[in-house]
Formats: structure tokens, sequence, C-alpha cells
């Protein structure tokens, strides 16, 4: 199911033309700052670093005049501007390089800013579709996939959900209009599984076989 990308894309997010049939119905890519804060905990991350210099305000108060026990404590901000701003740009690469594409047939999804990769997840290979869905409208929407396949947490995150690393579901993550793309791949994969498939046979009858 994983895909190397390194070849030119026929079709934005795919790694080839979509067969005869195959309907693009929807693409797009992570909300970034809703994935800075969901995946890489940038509000906790940012939180830490001024508990750390709250910290050391009160513990040089008494040791120090006021602007000396300030200045003692602005270090750990700057640290926190710096690790903050590391995550909000990887935050952003990850969402820029990503596109996210959902046909008629299956979802689609190019990941990876480094290291590209296409998974291709067959609507008749997904068990199931949580979603998890924010205020602001952004969600997630991961996928219970069936069968043996199995694809991994650590080349697939953070598009993933998270803290399911046995079995990994992949998952659109941090999306815009989440709930109305699920009610999309809802409606699509119905159509899908319930399409019946046909399968060539052999015209020739039974008798005819034993004749020869």
């Amino acid at each position: 199911m994983p895909h190397d990308d390194f070849q030119v894309e026929p079709v934005k997010g795919l790694p080839e033309t979509p067969p005869e049939g195959e309907v693009i119905l929807w693409q797009g890519k992570p909300d970034w700052w809703a994935l800075s804060k969901e995946s890489l905990n940038l509000l906790w991350v940012a939180g830490y670093f001024v508990f750390l210099a709250a910290w050391r305000f009160v513990a040089v108060i008494d040791l120090m005049p006021l602007g000396q026990a300030i200045w003692a404590s602005v270090p750990f901000l700057i640290l926190g501007v710096i690790v903050c701003a590391l995550l909000m740009g990887i935050a952003w690469a990850q969402a820029h390089y990503t596109v996210y594409t959902v046909t008629n047939r299956r979802i689609a999804m190019r990941i990876g800013a480094a290291l590209t990769v296409t998974l291709n997840l067959p609507y008749t290979q997904v068990g199931s579709a949580n979603l998890d869905l924010r205020k602001s409208g952004t969600g997630t929407i991961a996928f219970d996939l069936l069968g043996d396949t199995r694809i991994s947490y650590l080349v697939c995150w953070p598009h993933v959900r998270p803290w399911r690393v046995s079995p990994t579901q992949p998952a659109l993550r941090c999306i815009p209009e989440a709930e109305k793309i699920a009610a999309m791949i809802s409606e699509a994969a119905q159509a899908r599984v319930s399409t019946p498939q046909v399968e060539r046979t052999s015209n020739v009858a039974p008798s005819a076989v034993a004749a020869e």
C-alpha cells in the first residue's frame, strides 16, 4: 500500500493518473496551526517554558533586585520562543507538502516533508472511519484498516491517529470542514462497497472441455 513517490506527479497528490471511472471528489491539506497544537502540543510546550521562567523568578526574587530577577528569567522565555518557532516550522512544512485526496474509489495521502510517501486506501480495505471534531470546525478522520494491512506509525506520523500504534490508523489530520469531508467519504465508501465486482470467466462449457 505505501508507495515512495520521487517522480513527477501526473496529478497533484497522486503517484499516477487515476484509472477510467475514478473521480476526484476533494483535495486538501492539514491546517498548519491546528496541526502544531494537536500533533506537536505547541501550547503545552509554550506553557512549560512560561512555568520555568516563573519558577526561576520566584526562586531568585529574594536574592536580588526585581530587575535582575526578571532578567534571570528571560533566558527561559527566549528558549521557549525558539522551540515554539521550530515546532511551528515543522507543522507548516508538514501541512505544506501534504495532499489528501478523496475519490469515489479510495483515499490517497501524499505525506512527508523530507521523505515523500503516498498511501492508497481503497474503500474496500477500510473497516471504519472515526471523526474527532473540534469547535473550530477542523478535525481528524482516522481509518481502521481491514485484513493484514499494516503501516508504520513513525513513517506516517503525524498523519495517524494519536497513540494508536498497533495497529496504526492512518488519518486525515486537522483538516478544515472535517464533518463535511467525513460525510463525503461515508457516501463514497458506501457506494463503492455496494457496487458488485464483475469478474471475467471462461466461456468454454464443461462438456466441451471434457470432449477435448
